[in-house]
C-alpha cells in the first residue's frame, strides 16, 4: 500500500527512525531485543530524564558515534533526501493542514506522532551508539476571529406566491378567505371510494406554463410544481424584472423552501410500482426529484441564484422554520434576498390512505365544507390540504435601493420541541407556551402589542385546545387579541400550512381585514368566542400578528409580522 499526503509524513518519519535505529544498533553489534540492552535502556532512563529537556523543543534529535555509523546515517541522508520532509523529521503542509481521520485505519492512526506535551514529559535523548528520533507535531495556531456586524439589518416582505384550493394569487385567495368560501371538496384525481375519508382541500387545476419547462413539467412531482410556481410567481410580485434579476448579486440571493413530504408521495409510488415490474421501468429522476430538497434546488438553477439554497423538514412546522432560517441569513449578512416557505401535494392513495391509518382525518364526507371545523365541539378530524406559499423575504436597505413594495416587516420568531410524543401535543401546551414566549423575548416584542394570531388550529380535538390554551396564558390580558383558522378553509396543508398561514397574515396586514373561521357552531367549553373571529369578516389594524405552526414530532414555531414602518422606535 503506498501511502501519500499528510499520512505520509507520519509514516516515513516513523519508518525510517525505526530503520536507523536498528540498523545503527545492528552495527554495533548489539541486540535491541536482548534482556541486557532491555535492562541498560531501563537504567539510562533517569539519566535521560534529566537531560532530555535541552532537546526536548527539536523536531529531530539525533546522536550517533564516529565510524561507520556516522558513515551510514550519512549515506541514508543523501540517499532518502528526495524524501523531503519525512528525512527531516518535520510534518510537510499537507500533515499540518490535515484534520486526523482513520483513513488508513487504526493502524496507521497508531504512527501519528505524539503531541509536544507528551514529548516533554518523557524526555529522551540519543544513547552513544544509538539514533533516535522524535517527531513533533507542530502548533496550531487558533483560527483568526471575524469581526461581528453591528448595523441592524431588518427583514421585510416584498413579494408573495401561492398556489392553493382557492386561489393561485395572494389577492384572489385572500378574497376568498374573507368570503368565507371554503375550498373543501371531494376527492376527484383519483378513485377514493374504499377509503373513509373522501374529501380534500384539492387543487382542481393548476397551469404551469410559463413558469415550468414542459418537459420537466411530465416528470415532476406535484409538490415541485407547485414550489416552482408559487416561487416564480413570488419573484415576479416582488418586481423583479429581468432587468432587475441582472443587476442582483446572485451570490447573496437564495432559496429555502421546504416540504413535508416530498416527492415521496407520487413519484416514489410510481417508481415502486414500476419496480414491480422491472427495475427498467422507473423513472431515472424518481429518486432526485423524490427528495425535499430538489425542489429548493431546481428552482435555484432556473433563477441562477447563487447564495443559501436548501430545504428543511419539520413535519406541519416546515414553512416556519424555512422562513426563521432564510431570515437568519439576511440578517447575518449572507444574502440580501431569499425565497422562503413550503410545498406539499399528499391528496393521492398513499398519502390519503397514510393519514387514515392514523386516524387523523375527517370522515364528513357527506358535507365537505362544513369538514374543517376548529374549536368546535362536533370536530372529528383535520382535512388533508395542498398547495404552496412562497414569501420574498428582503434586507429592508437593498428593498428600498430598487424601489421594492414593502408589504410586512418580519420581526423573526422561535421554535421549540415538545418532547412528549410523535403525534399528540404535550397535554399542558408546555412546548407552545414557551416557544411563544421565546419568541416574544429573542424579537422584543411587548405581548400587549400582539394583537392577532393566525392559529395552527388544525380542527383536532387534542391540538386546538391546547394552543388556546397556551394562547391564552400569554395573550387572555389582552381584550382586542382577534385569532383566526386560516385551516378551516383549505384544510391541513402540511408542510406549507405555514407559509401560505403567513401570506393570510400579511395579508390580513395590508388590508386591515381579518378573514373568519368558518364552522364554529358549537365551540369548546373553554373557548372565549370574544377572540375568535368567526361567522365574517372583522376589521382590525393589526399592530403586530404571530402566526403559529405545530408538527409531527413535537416541532414548534411561532413567526411574528408588523406592518412596516420607517423606524423601530416607539
Amino acid at each position: 500500500m503506498t501511502l501519500t499526503g499528510a499520512a505520509a509524513a507520519p509514516f516515513c518519519s516513523w519508518l525510517i527512525a525505526a530503520y536507523l535505529s536498528r540498523t545503527v544498533a545492528g552495527l554495533s553489534g548489539e541486540d535491541p531485543g536482548s534482556k541486557q540492552n532491555i535492562s541498560r535502556r531501563r537504567s539510562r532512563r533517569k539519566h535521560r530524564n534529566a537531560q532530555g529537556a535541552v532537546n526536548g523543543g527539536s523536531s529531530l534529535v539525533c546522536s550517533y558515534s564516529a565510524g561507520p555509523v556516522g558513515s551510514l546515517v550519512g549515506l541514508c541522508g543523501s540517499g532518502l533526501s528526495e524524501l523531503g520532509s519525512c528525512l527531516s523529521f518535520e510534518a510537510c503542509p499537507e500533515y499540518q493542514s490535515a484534520s486526523w481521520t482513520p483513513f488508513f485505519g487504526e493502524g496507521v492512526m497508531a504512527l501519528r506522532p505524539k503531541p509536544l506535551r507528551a514529548a516533554r514529559r518523557h524526555p529522551k535523548t540519543a544513547a552513544q551508539g544509538k539514533a533516535w528520533a522524535i517527531a513533533l507535531q507542530p502548533l496550531r495556531e487558533p483560527p483568526e476571529k471575524k469581526k461581528l456586524m453591528t448595523k441592524e439589518r431588518r427583514v421585510v416582505v416584498t413579494g408573495m406566491g401561492v398556489v392553493s384550493c382557492l386561489g393561485h394569487d395572494p389577492e384572489i385567495f385572500y378574497n376568498n378567505l374573507l368570503e368565507g368560501k371554503s375550498g373543501i371538496t371531494e376527492i376527484e384525481n383519483f378513485n377514493c371510494e374504499d377509503f373513509p375519508t373522501r374529501i380534500g382541500g384539492e387543487i382542481k387545476s393548476l397551469s404551469t406554463d410559463g413558469w415550468v419547462s414542459p418537459k420537466f413539467a411530465k416528470r415532476m412531482d406535484k409538490f415541485m410544481l407547485y414550489l416552482l410556481t408559487a416561487g416564480k410567481k413570488a419573484v415576479a410580485d416582488a418586481g423583479m424584472t429581468p432587468e432587475v434579476m441582472k443587476e442582483l448579486d446572485k451570490g447573496k440571493c437564495g432559496v429555502l423552501i421546504g416540504s413535508a413530504l416530498g416527492g415521496m408521495q407520487q413519484v416514489f409510488n410510481d417508481a415502486v410500482e414500476a419496480l414491480r415490474v422491472s427495475y427498467r421501468k422507473m423513472n431515472p429522476f424518481c429518486v432526485p426529484f423524490a427528495t425535499t430538497n430538489m425542489g429548493s434546488a431546481m428552482l435555484a438553477m432556473d433563477l441562477g441564484w447563487m447564495g443559501p439554497s436548501y430545504s428543511i423538514s419539520t413535519a406541519c412546522a416546515t414553512s416556519n422554520f424555512c422562513i426563521l432560517s432564510a431570515a437568519n441569513h439576511i440578517i447575518r449578512g449572507e444574502a440580501d434576498i431569499m425565497l422562503s416557505g413550503g410545498s406539499d401535494a399528499a391528496i393521492i392513495p398513499i398519502g390519503l390512505g397514510g393519514f387514515v391509518a392514523c386516524r387523523a382525518l375527517s370522515q364528513r364526507n357527506n358535507d365537505p365544507a362544513k369538514a374543517s371545523r376548529p374549536w368546535d365541539q362536533d370536530r372529528d378530524g383535520f382535512v388533508l390540504g395542498e398547495g404552496a406559499g412562497v414569501l420574498v423575504l428582503e434586507e429592508l436597505e437593498h428593498a428600498k435601493e430598487r424601489g421594492a413594495e414593502i408589504y410586512a416587516e418580519f420581526l423573526g420568531g422561535s421554535s421549540t420541541c415538545d418532547a412528549y410524543h410523535m403525534t399528540e401535543p404535550h397535554p399542558k401546551g408546555t412546548g407552545i407556551l414557551l416557544c411563544i414566549e421565546k419568541a416574544l423575548s429573542q424579537t422584543g416584542v411587548k405581548r400587549q402589542d400582539v394583537n392577532y394570531v393566525n392559529a395552527h388550529a388544525t380542527s383536532t380535538k387534542a391540538g386546538d385546545v391546547q394552543e388556546y390554551r397556551a394562547l391564552m396564558q400569554s395573550f387572555g390580558q389582552n381584550p382586542v387579541l382577534k385569532m383566526n383558522s386560516t385551516k378551516s378553509m383549505i384544510g391541513h396543508m402540511l408542510g406549507a400550512a405555514g407559509a401560505v398561514e403567513a401570506i393570510a397574515t400579511v395579508q390580513a396586514i395590508r388590508t386591515g381585514w381579518i378573514h373568519p373561521t368558518i364552522n364554529v357552531e358549537q365551540p369548546e367549553k373553554d373557548v372565549d368566542m370574544d377572540y375568535i373571529v368567526s361567522g365574517k369578516k372583522q376589521r382590525l389594524n393589526v399592530k403586530v400578528a404571530l402566526s403559529n405552526s405545530f408538527g409531527f414530532g413535537g416541532h414548534n414555531s411561532s413567526i411574528l409580522f408588523a406592518p412596516y414602518r420607517e423606524s423601530t422606535e416607539n
